[in-house]
């Protein structure tokens, strides 16, 4: 399981270090060192504008949700279409090289508004790469809308 979240940065040419902890659950935990690069689903601030980072998938993982998109139901045709298009269409195969490095294409930077300071964020079975501004509102949405008082939040010993 992916845990933590580390700052690090990205150079002009859109090279970065995947966190060691991180490869090593690639290897250990998942048998690859490869992993699947794409956009996450948009983040809807307060402010009625969107937020969006980078989902990194290990590499079985991104097969098996391909799968799960092609049979589970509930989406319309138009949802579909954008989950296609948004988050399926743009993924790239992965490796970091043996320091971690990997390169993040130009188009997934300026998607997601990747400048120098950047985070990754392990999410359990995934994980997310954040630019640090937009990390900010996403935590500050997600701090605003905590389940403060709620009984599954009692459950949890929250």
């Amino acid at each position: 399981m992916f845990r933590g979240i580390f700052e690090t940065t990205i150079d002009a040419k859109g090279r970065t270090s995947l966190p060691a902890k991180f490869r090593e659950i690639l290897v250990e935990k998942h048998d690859d060192e490869r992993f699947f690069l794409t956009n996450s689903a948009p983040v809807k601030l307060d402010n009625g504008l969107f937020s969006s980072g980078l989902l990194i998938f290990p590499y079985k993982e991104w097969f098996a949700f391909e799968e799960n998109f092609r049979v589970i139901k509930g989406f319309t045709s138009e949802q579909r279409k954008n989950i296609m298009h948004t988050i399926i269409a743009p993924a790239q195969e992965c490796c970091a090289d043996k320091l971690g490095r990997f390169l993040i294409p130009p188009t997934f930077r300026r998607d997601a508004a990747l400048d120098r300071e950047i985070q990754f964020v392990g999410t359990m079975d995934r994980i997310e790469i954040w630019s640090m501004s937009e990390w900010d509102k996403v935590r500050a949405k997600n701090m605003k809308n905590f389940p403060i008082d709620t009984e599954a939040a009692a459950e949890l010993g929250l």
